[in-house]
């Protein structure tokens, strides 16, 4: 009996360290639903890639703050606005997922693009070059 209880305790604590590790709340979602959160106007659209990806071809309507600037938090607060929900990407979801991470812990709603710029264009959405 002791050594179920040692046991469920070290389970309890190992499912309470886990949990803990995620970084940030945010939704991860599919270009389709994506596409229908930035269609609302309240929504600020995001580009965490870099400068030269960004002038390549973007997101419509969307403003480029590179994730990888080790001043990305700051500009992000000086840029964005916190009481609105921002719906972020880059070009495959790796950096956009560290970016949501990082907005959503400082207060953020974030929307993140699941497959990224990649994905967008794949499902043939439409980018401005």
């Amino acid at each position: 009996m002791k050594m179920n209880s040692f046991i469920a305790g070290i389970c309890l604590f190992f499912s309470s360290l886990f949990s803990c590790q995620q970084k940030g709340d945010f939704k991860s979602v599919s270009a389709e639903e994506f596409s229908t959160i930035i269609d609302n106007s309240d929504v600020q659209r995001l580009d965490v890639r870099t400068v030269a990806e960004y002038s390549e071809s973007h997101i419509p309507g969307s403003i480029n703050i590179n994730v990888l600037d080790k001043e990305f938090a700051a500009m992000v607060d000086s840029t964005l606005q916190k009481e609105k929900p921002v719906a972020l990407y880059c070009r495959s979801g790796k950096r956009s997922k560290k970016a949501a991470a990082i907005l959503s812990e400082k207060g953020y709603k974030v929307y993140d693009l699941n497959e990224g710029f990649e994905g967008w264009k794949k499902a043939g959405k439409e980018i401005e070059e």
